[in-house]
C-alpha cells in the first residue's frame, strides 16, 4: 500500500514538472543562446542568430504560426499590405506574441507608415528587450529622421547582444564618422 502511494506520488511530480518544463527549458535556451551569441565567432553567429530568431517566431499556437509564416510569406512576396492584414490578425489573437508587431512593424516601415511602424517596434521591445532586429529597425528609422545619437546608441546595444553583426558594425562605423565630422 505504501509503495503504492509513492508511486501516486512520484508520478503525479513527474506530470507536474513535466508540464512546468517547457517553458522553463525555452527559457534557459534562450538565455544561453543569447550568451553563445555574445561569444560567438565569425563561423557561428549567423547559425546562432538563427536558432534565437526561430525561438522568437514560436507562438505556442499552431494558428498563430500559421499566420506569422503567411505574414513573413506575403513580406518576402513585396505584399507589405498584405503582410499588415495577417500581423494584425496575429496581433489580435496573441497580443503577447512580439513577433506579430515585430513583422506587423516592418510592412508599416515599407508601406511609409512610420508612426505606426515606431508604435509597433516599441510594442516589439516591451515584449521582447533583447530583439535585437527590432533594435536595428528601429536605429534604421532613427537614422532616416537624422536622429544619428539615437541610432548609434541602439546599433551599439545591437553589438552588445550580437559583437559580430556586420550590419551593425558598418552603420556604428558610418555614424561616429558623420558625428565626429559634426562636431568640427
Amino acid at each position: 500500500m505504501q509503495t503504492q502511494r509513492f508511486k501516486c506520488i512520484v508520478t503525479a511530480l513527474c506530470v507536474a514538472v513535466g508540464f512546468s518544463l517547457p517553458v522553463y527549458a525555452q527559457q534557459a535556451t534562450l538565455d544561453e543562446l543569447y550568451q553563445d551569441l555574445a561569444e560567438a565567432d565569425e563561423g557561428t553567429y549567423e547559425r546562432i542568430e538563427g536558432q534565437i530568431v526561430s525561438q522568437w517566431e514560436k507562438s505556442g499556437s499552431a494558428a498563430m504560426d500559421l499566420l506569422l509564416r503567411r505574414g513573413k510569406e506575403a513580406l518576402e512576396e513585396g505584399q507589405p499590405d498584405v503582410a499588415v492584414e495577417h500581423f494584425t490578425a496575429l496581433v489580435d489573437h496573441a497580443p503577447d506574441f512580439a513577433e506579430g508587431y515585430y513583422g506587423r512593424a516592418s510592412s508599416y516601415y515599407l508601406l511609409g507608415l512610420t508612426g505606426p511602424a515606431l508604435d509597433d517596434i516599441r510594442q516589439t521591445l516591451i515584449l521582447n528587450p533583447r530583439h535585437f532586429e527590432a533594435m536595428r529597425g528601429l536605429a534604421i528609422v532613427m537614422e532616416e529622421l537624422e536622429r544619428r545619437d539615437d541610432a548609434l546608441e541602439l546599433y551599439e546595444m545591437v553589438l552588445a547582444m550580437n559583437p559580430n553583426s556586420v550590419e551593425a558594425q558598418v552603420a556604428v562605423d558610418r555614424l561616429k564618422l558623420q558625428l565626429e565630422g559634426q562636431s568640427l
